[in-house]
C-alpha cells in the first residue's frame, strides 16, 4: 500500500527510481509488547529489546545516507496505558539516554522531539532538552523522536495559531495556504516525508504525522519492532527506491 510525497518542500514533483535513497523517513515501532507476549516475557522486554532496534535503525540511517529519521516513541494516546507501563518506558528514555548519548555524538546524529516531551515531568524533559542541545551541530543524521505526540493535535495547533495572528492583526486570512499552514506545524524544519514505514502488521497511521504523510511512500510490515534491525531498514530504502511516484501528475 502506498501513498505520494514531494522530495523537497516547495519543489517541482519529480519521479523516483531504483537507487534513490529518501531524505526523510518516519516509522511507527509498533509490536514491542506483542513480541514479549509471545515470547512469555514482560511488556517491558519488549520495550528494552524496541531501544536495541533503535541502535540498529540509527546505525542504518547513517549508512544509507538519510538525512532524516523521525520515530514515533510515544503517543498522545500512549497516557491511557498503566501507570507501571509509562512509568517503565519513562526509566527506559533516561537509560538510552545515558547509554547512548556518546555513541550518538561519534555518530553524528543530532537529536530533537516533536509533540509535548514536557509532559513527562521536569527532571527528565530537562534531560531532554539537555541532549538534544548537546547534538545541535551534528549534521549526519537528524533524529526525530516523537514524544507525546499526536498529529492531529499538532494540525489543531497550528490551526490555532494562524487564527490568533489572524485575530491579532498580523496576518491576513486570505494569506492562509498550504505552505503558511505547514510553517505553523512543529515539523517546519524537517524535510518533507518520503517514506514512512510501520511494523507489527498493523495497517493505518495511528495519529501519526496525517499532514506529513499526503505523499508519502507508505510500507507496512509484518514483522514485530524488536526484530527490525538493519537488513530490514536497506531492504525498506530498496522497496522505496523501485517505487515510480508521480505525485498525482498522471
Amino acid at each position: 500500500m502506498s501513498a505520494l510525497s514531494a522530495d523537497d518542500k516547495g519543489a517541482e514533483a519529480v519521479e523516483t527510481g531504483a537507487g534513490v535513497t529518501p531524505r526523510h523517513v518516519a516509522i511507527i515501532m509498533d509490536g514491542n509488547g506483542r513480541w514479549a507476549k509471545k515470547k512469555g516475557l514482560p511488556r517491558v522486554a519488549g520495550h528494552r529489546q524496541g531501544a536495541e532496534a533503535v541502535r540498529k535503525t540509527l546505525r542504518a540511517a547513517v549508512e544509507a545516507g538519510v538525512e532524516c529519521l523521525t520515530l514515533y516513541a510515544f503517543s498522545s494516546e500512549n497516557w491511557r496505558r498503566s501507570e507501571e507501563e509509562v512509568s517503565d518506558l519513562k526509566g527506559l528514555m533516561r537509560y538510552y539516554l545515558e547509554r547512548e548519548l556518546d555513541e550518538l555524538e561519534r555518530e553524528g546524529v543530532r537529536l530533537s522531539f516533536i509533540g509535548n516531551p514536557s509532559r513527562f515531568g521536569e527532571e527528565l524533559w530537562g534531560k531532554l532538552q539537555a541532549a538534544s542541545e548537546r547534538t545541535a551541530k551534528n549534521d549526519k543524521l537528524h533524529l526525530v523522536v516523537a514524544l507525546s505526540y499526536g498529529s492531529r493535535d499538532e494540525i489543531v495547533g497550528a490551526a490555532r495559531k494562524l487564527a490568533q495572528e489572524v485575530a491579532a492583526g498580523k496576518r491576513d486570512p486570505n494569506s492562509i495556504d498550504e505552505a503558511s499552514f505547514d510553517l505553523a506545524l512543529q515539523s517546519h524544519h524537517l524535510p518533507e516525508l518520503d517514506l514512512l514505514i510501520r511494523t507489527s502488521g498493523e495497517v493505518r497511521l495511528s495519529n501519526f504525522l496525517l499532514w506529513q504523510a499526503a505523499y508519502a511512500e507508505l510500507l507496512f510490515l509484518d514483522m514485530y519492532w524488536p526484530d527490525f534491525d538493519e537488513a530490514a531498514f536497506h531492504d525498506a530504502i530498496a522497496a522505496y527506491g523501485r517505487r515510480q511516484r508521480r505525485f498525482g501528475g498522471r
